[in-house]
């Protein structure tokens, strides 16, 4: 019997101390990612606690956490084992915000002025519901397909789309959601933000009070070799700083998502690791940062909290877009915005016509061109915020393709060549379970030229 005892023994110490190497570290991340996602989910669109686990939080580790929400008091708690618990709190207007033990959920705070497109117009110009249209060149029965096509038969698990939305010609021609979601399903697009945040830089530089391709306005690089980066190298992501992004595991990237109060910060502290423009690589922070180069450039926090909405969102009426902060109050614009599939397709429009919102031009054309033009060493796969098909990654899909991309499978495609602008929202995005290019390649076959 003392030979059991201390073999159980032995195997218990030997257990803590494997999980201590390898999964303790990983618990504030775990609690921090759900926490975040029930608290937006639930207070963003209005989804249970149940719903969340199945079809969110359903994520390898994510899964060990044990969430509460306390709609009085308007958060959401997460616990792994009861270790590290973190709370995220709601605030109507801004969304959720993941917060540490030492942030003051008393202290007072600003809210963005939100105006609503009112007029008499169908979507997607208006908020009336769309006319029906008929083209005589696309082949419904085949679209349909490729839309029934794309989503999970009854009581499967694989293709996990949540809703599609195509545009053609300026018409919606195709519109399908998951069980459980709808037109008003807001549904976040997280790296797609990247591209919101490119557009609010096309305002500055159309209103000509930013010159992107000078260095960026960062003090704290002005005494090394960084100060030679521009905005320019910022927005293309080839800026040569340090940084890693590997959801996988702890990095920089999840460090600053779960745990940063100044998530851009995080970016802006890395050391120059290549000289700008020759080393091109995918970096959230680099997003960040620039959020917060964005409020440097306005004199005030209301100043800036009401220019992201009044210069691009709510200016083509993405009436349900929700932007979020970090703990510092800058919008996180690597990776939170919300909003429902018809807002997103407007967005795509807005640059399928080449920056003009149904007659007024809201950025200028040439920076949805700058945004669609290969950044240096990308292979023909990135532009500014924005990714490209230049390279063929979708080989069945036009090389004028350009796209808002989201972990999990979110996308906007805008395919100017065919006027067409498709939006994809899921929870799955490769392998074996949604094909994006077979998707693309069945919708654009259904439309003759």
């Amino acid at each position: 019997m003392k030979k059991f005892l201390k073999l159980f023994a032995l195997v218990l110490v030997l257990a803590f101390l494997y999980f201590g190497f390898t999964t303790y570290p990983k618990l504030d991340l775990i609690s921090g990612f759900s926490a975040k996602s029930i608290a937006s989910g639930h207070f963003i669109d209005h989804r249970s606690k149940e719903l969340i686990e199945k079809t969110d939080n359903d994520i390898k580790m994510i899964t060990l956490a044990t969430n509460t929400i306390n709609d009085a008091g308007k958060f959401a708690a997460s616990t792994v084992y009861g270790f590290k618990e973190r709370k995220a709190i709601y605030r109507e207007g801004l969304g959720a915000t993941l917060i540490n033990d030492d942030y003051d959920i008393a202290k007072p705070y600003l809210l963005p002025k939100r105006t609503k497109l009112e007029n008499n117009l169908s979507f997607p110009y208006g908020n009336k519901e769309p006319k029906d249209t008929m083209f005589s060149n696309v082949d419904y029965t085949k679209l349909k397909k490729a839309v029934d096509g794309s989503f999970d038969a009854a009581g499967e698990k694989v293709k996990r789309t949540r809703a599609v939305v195509i545009l053609y010609k300026d018409k919606l021609i195709a519109e399908k959601y998951d069980t459980g979601f709808n037109k008003n399903s807001k549904i976040l697009g997280w790296s797609m933000t990247k591209s919101i945040t490119s557009s609010a830089f096309g305002v500055l530089a159309r209103q000509r009070k930013i010159d992107i391709y000078k260095p960026a306005p960062i003090a704290e690089w002005q005494n090394d070799d960084r100060k030679i980066i521009t905005t320019n190298d910022l927005l293309h992501m080839n800026s040569g700083l340090e940084w890693e992004e590997d959801y996988t595991k702890i990095c920089d990237a999840t460090e600053m998502l779960f745990q940063a109060e100044d998530m851009g910060k995080v970016q802006l502290d890395k050391p120059a690791k290549f000289k700008p423009n020759t080393h091109w690589y995918y970096s959230s922070g680099t997003t960040n940062l620039l959020c917060r180069i964005l409020r440097s450039q306005f004199k005030t926090q209301q100043e800036y909290l009401d220019f992201w909405y009044s210069a691009v969102i709510d200016k083509i009426g993405m009436n349900s877009m929700i932007v979020e902060q970090d703990m510092s109050g800058i919008f996180v614009g690597s990776s939170y915005a919300w909003a429902t599939a018809r807002d997103w397709s407007k967005f795509g429009l807005l640059y399928l016509h080449k920056g003009n919102w149904n007659g007024e031009q809201v950025l200028d054309e040439s920076w949805v061109k700058y945004t669609a033009t290969p950044t240096n060493t990308s292979k023909g796969a990135y532009g500014a915020q924005f990714w490209l098909n230049v390279g063929g990654k979708f080989p069945d899909a036009p090389r004028d393709m350009f796209y808002c991309d989201g972990y999990q499978g979110q996308m906007v495609a805008i395919i100017p060549s065919l006027d067409l602008v498709i939006v994809r929202m899921g929870v799955d995005k490769a392998g074996p379970g949604f094909d994006f290019n077979e998707f693309l390649k069945e919708v654009i076959s259904s439309i003759k030229k």
